[in-house]
């Protein structure tokens, strides 16, 4: 499969654009990225697809998601308005993941996935809670992204906040997944051990946790001060901060990803860096929750790998890469903050943390990576270059202007519609899924 006559953002430094180009997929790898008449030269016998001077770039990671929150959509809200961050989650998360059947979680990862692949995102970390709904929730999640042919890496978030019992039964569906799916030769789906929080684990529940990964190939994700509720708690019960609790217990390193890291000090950036932990920016899911806003910058100025996310807030990238640019603006009221970074945690460092878990480069147009490729309707009304490549995205795509997604080297969507899959049945159902968890609530 040959797509040709567009413009090519690569994300590759040693080849960033291509004005006129061409991209050959054979199978799940990309063969050749070039000028589009050498390439049609050397590949004519080829399927070949003109996408008319739209945009050819990577398929998009999203480097922290919610699908279990998917039904929140559209709830009318009862009781008194949340002041805080706590009475949020006890107000509506921790009352919705606790009616979540199976069904409910099949219906959500069908349309989380439908919505991340009509963004252009081709490659999703999830973080997943349905405490009466545990044993297999995973993988029927991992069943709707295969049929949907998305890639993915899932856990479920561990907490004490639903009994003994029940945090047994999350330990064993983490550890289940990860021995399925990150010991076999498939490349689609992979697992971590999720955590909810410092503050919804005791040291005995955390010690449990780390025994049980003894010898499990695979890290952590876990949230990491996000609200100051997470560090109050931290220093009222152990007289610690929360990354230097959590890193006692083994739990960060280099394939854990700690989400959020808000409220953090100097001793704790180190930690951050001395353990080649991952850090994920949720920039508009901060702003909603009013937690505060993340060093952000101060992470790159350490050198910590940080990547971006939605949180569950969007399914659009796009959307959280354009209010990622603004916030650090804002918070530091400086004009010129966070023009080079943002591009970079979500190009450079997402593909980074994806490379953990799954084999072969992502993110990226070049010979040998995994043809994850999408096409954006994007007609730029000035010249678009090598030097203005981040800003032509910033300011002038969103997720709705992809047009083609490509997964794996599968067509999975095509002029906005999915392959093979019936949208309009899976919304019909999750409509109806939701209502009935409306109902329960």
């Amino acid at each position: 499969m040959i797509l040709t006559n567009g413009r090519v953002i690569t994300q590759d430094k040693n080849n960033p654009y291509i004005e006129n180009g061409a991209v050959v997929i054979k199978k799940e790898k990309i063969i050749a990225v070039g000028k589009a008449e050498e390439i049609l030269k050397n590949y004519s016998d080829d399927e070949i697809i003109d996408v008319e001077n739209k945009v050819i770039m990577p398929g998009i990671i999203n480097a922290h998601h919610h699908i279990y929150s998917a039904f929140a959509r559209g709830m009318a809200s009862k009781g008194k308005a949340p002041k805080d961050f706590i009475e949020i989650l006890e107000g509506l998360w921790w009352k919705i993941d606790k009616k979540l059947t199976l069904e409910d979680l099949k219906y959500s990862a069908y349309t989380t996935y439908i919505d991340c692949i009509k963004n252009g995102v081709t490659t999703v970390f999830d973080h997943n809670a349905s405490p009466y709904a545990v044993k297999n929730s995973l993988f029927t999640i991992a069943n709707a992204a295969q049929k949907l042919g998305i890639r993915t890496c899932l856990c479920y978030e561990v907490s004490d906040r639903d009994g003994e019992e029940i945090l047994k039964n999350g330990i064993d569906e983490n550890i289940n997944f990860i021995k399925e799916y990150n010991n076999n030769s498939q490349n689609m789906i992979k697992g971590m051990f999720g955590l909810h929080a410092a503050f919804t684990l005791s040291d005995e529940s955390l010690a449990m946790c780390r025994e049980k990964m003894e010898g499990i190939n695979a890290g952590y994700h876990v949230h990491v001060a996000e609200g100051k509720a997470d560090l109050e708690d931290s220093l009222a019960k152990y007289g610690k901060r929360v990354v230097e609790r959590l890193n006692e217990f083994g739990i960060l390193g280099k394939k854990t990803l700690a989400v959020h890291c808000i409220h953090i000090d100097e001793n704790e950036l180190n930690i951050l860096k001395d353990t080649d932990t991952y850090v994920v920016h949720n920039p508009e899911s901060n702003m909603g929750n009013a937690v505060g806003c993340q060093p952000f910058l101060k992470l790159f100025e350490k050198g910590i790998t940080t990547g971006l996310g939605t949180d569950g807030y969007t399914s659009d990238m796009f959307e959280s890469m354009k209010v990622a640019n603004i916030i650090h603006k804002h918070v530091n009221q400086n004009p010129s903050a966070a023009w080079g970074e943002v591009p970079e945690a979500m190009f450079e460092n997402n593909r980074k943390i994806a490379g953990e878990y799954f084999e072969g480069e992502l993110g990226i147009l070049k010979e040998g990576a995994l043809a994850d490729v999408i096409v954006v309707d994007y007609d730029p009304l000035t010249p678009l270059t090598e030097n203005n490549i981040n800003s032509h995205i910033l300011f002038g795509m969103m997720g709705r202007s992809v047009v083609t997604t490509i997964i794996n080297g599968k067509t999975v969507m095509h002029d906005r519609k999915l392959v093979g899959i019936n949208e309009k049945e899976i919304f019909e159902q999750s409509r109806a899924a939701a209502q009935k968890l409306w109902d329960r609530m």
